[in-house]
């Protein structure tokens, strides 16, 4: 929010309407000392009438710009912004993302699931923001974008540059899974969750997602997963980020979240099935009241002060006026 530390001061602009007042009933004029030039054999002074007054209008307004940049500096406008500062630690959270070609399909209202997975998973980091968030991404294999982080600008930045088609065409769950789990084992974090959204089988990489979804729960780390999609035809659109080609078409899509449900039951995870905006917000909605964190915090107040870009616009308009009047003009201001 925009304050004013000075604003009495705003009191000072009552003086321009006060100067052309007086101006007006001649209590103050003007100075002037004719000046001719022909005297000392030069030429005499000759200028086009109403070209003269439109820049003698216009250097009017630089001036009351001028006076009024001023008085805005002098009322030390400044912009008040809180922060919270944690004392103690949130969860930590890491999202597995399958960015595989079929997650290009627009079926989840008017988006594509990775677009509404990138929304949902916006939504969730904005209203814990207490809690580091970690970011994988999978499909033929697995790889790690972002350790756990507060950071939430290098969070949302890589997030938003995810694209199908990164990794390959499968869907390399186990990977994906221990790799998360590898990057959480040792967080000092109260409450350790990996979220993985994905709208398919397992169908590549080395690790069996049980074996992973066994070892989340050895080391104490809550399992969601939403699967994501519907089924039927479905239409499908993008652009290969290797070859730059675009597909567009439609897809058979035949996700079938038995799969995805008794992985989840394998280490008492929960499992989502999240084929509309709603039930994609709902669940996301659940694993952030499960997985928040009792934290202390202090409020931290940032103030950003904006009088020196009122100075450097008074002066930008002061010497304006003084080159039209000296130059264009003629005039001594």
């Amino acid at each position: 929010m925009v304050e004013f530390e000075s604003p009495g001061a705003f009191i000072l602009l009552l003086l321009i309407p006060i100067l052309y007042i007086l101006r007006h009933i001649k209590v103050l004029s003007r100075i002037t000392f004719a000046l001719n030039m022909s005297d000392w054999n030069g030429g005499n002074f000759s200028w086009d009438g109403k070209v003269r007054k439109a820049f003698s209008v216009f250097v009017r307004i630089l001036c009351i710009a001028f006076y009024v940049c001023l008085v805005f500096a002098c009322a030390s406008p400044v912009y008040h912004q809180q922060q919270k500062v944690y004392s103690s630690r949130g969860a930590s959270i890491i999202f597995v993302v399958d960015v595989s070609p079929s997650m290009a399909a627009r079926d989840i209202g008017d988006f594509h699931r990775i677009e509404a997975a990138k929304d949902a998973i916006h939504s969730l980091a904005v209203k814990n923001d207490g809690s580091e968030f970690g970011l994988v991404e999978m499909a033929e294999s697995a790889c790690l974008l972002i350790p756990p982080t507060m950071d939430r600008k290098v969070f949302f930045d890589r997030l938003d540059s995810l694209n199908v088609g990164e990794l390959g065409d499968g869907t390399a769950i186990g990977n994906g899974l221990s790799l998360a789990i590898y990057h959480l084992e040792n967080s000092p974090s109260e409450k350790k969750a990996v979220v993985l959204i994905t709208d398919g089988e397992n169908n590549a990489g080395t690790v069996h997602p049980n074996t992973a979804a066994r070892l989340a729960k050895s080391k104490d780390i809550s399992l969601y997963i939403l699967g994501i999609g519907t089924r039927g035809v479905v239409p499908l659109d993008y652009v290969d980020p290797k070859t730059n080609r675009a597909y567009s078409g439609y897809l058979e899509s035949n996700f079938d979240p038995s799969s995805l449900a008794k992985l989840a039951a394998e280490c008492d995870g929960k499992f989502f099935e999240t084929g509309s905006i709603v039930s994609l917000s709902q669940a996301i909605s659940t694993i952030g009241k499960n997985e928040s964190v009792m934290q202390s915090y202090h409020i931290k107040n940032n103030d950003t002060f904006y009088y020196r870009y009122f100075l450097l616009a008074a002066a930008v308009f002061a010497s304006l006026a003084w080159i039209i009047k000296r130059i264009f003009l003629q005039e001594v201001l």
